[in-house]
């Protein structure tokens, strides 16, 4: 745990270096969705590979880059880009990236992700705001020795994502013609896509979403006291759902027809 502390001092220590100073908002933007970064002023652009402890494997439509500028009247630092489990396979390497954000001191973490809808009431193409989740992996990012400056031994997760911040951001959202859905997002390890069966299974102890990320992020952040806003893009129906295969490149395509509502949805999120 001692080298995950100097880890972490060495990236924050290079990350401040080069202009990353007090960020008050965090933003992991999900596959498809990393066009959100341009939106930032007078950006700091920072290549994973550049940066100490940082993993260069990524999938191909992230765009595998850190920015850190001003936006919405805020200092932001955005993650275009984020470590899968089933690519490193190390939980501290996926949550290492929201780590770093706690560490310089965000307030509010903005957690997206591209999700597969399991809702039979919901529909592909639509965002929805996180409730809660259920974490399949197998793993949680909080295994081992704690760092107890950062948190509990053992945080409570009943209100990971901030209920008060949903109404609010559902209303605004509304005032602007965008619907917004709420339910549970439930992760599973990829890569491959979900089985019909599973799918079943998600439905039936309650999940409304299904994806490969976020969950690891949303545990550390809530650990530190951050406030959690959660968004997913339904992409597509998951398997079993339409009779029909799955595809990345569908996932990608469709999230081209959402970046206008995107990204007003985010810029809400970080004015509440």
């Amino acid at each position: 745990m001692n080298d995950l502390r100097e880890k972490l001092r060495e990236t924050t220590d290079f990350l401040r270096s080069r202009g990353v100073t007090e960020p008050e908002v965090g933003i992991v933007l999900g596959t498809g969705l990393n066009d959100y970064v341009d939106r930032l002023e007078d950006a700091i652009c920072i290549p994973y590979n550049e940066i100490p402890n940082f993993t260069s494997g990524k999938v191909d439509s992230h765009r595998g880059l850190l920015a850190y500028g001003t936006h919405q009247g805020k200092k932001i630092i955005v993650m275009a880009g984020r470590y899968h489990y089933y690519e490193c396979r190390d939980m501290d390497v996926t949550a290492f990236p929201a780590r770093v954000m706690v560490a310089l001191g965000i307030r509010r973490l903005i957690i997206t992700n591209a999700a597969g809808c399991v809702n039979r009431g919901f529909r592909a193409g639509q965002l929805m705001l996180i409730s809660d989740h259920i974490n399949l992996s197998g793993k949680n990012p909080l295994m081992g020795p704690n760092l107890d400056e950062f948190g509990p031994r053992f945080p409570d997760m009943t209100y990971t994502y901030d209920a008060n911040l949903r109404d609010e951001l559902r209303s605004r959202a509304a005032v602007e013609g965008i619907d917004l859905a709420e339910g549970v997002y439930c992760m599973f390890t990829g890569p491959s896509f979900e089985t019909p069966a599973e799918i079943r299974m998600a439905r039936t102890i309650g999940a409304d979403a299904v994806g490969m990320s976020s969950v690891p992020e949303a545990i550390i952040a809530n650990q530190a006291g951050c406030e959690i806003i959660g968004i997913s893009f339904l992409s597509n129906m998951a398997a079993g759902v339409l009779d029909k295969p799955l595809t990345g490149e569908e996932v990608t395509e469709a999230s081209k027809l959402i970046q206008n509502d995107f990204a007003r949805v985010v810029d809400l999120a970080i004015q509440i």
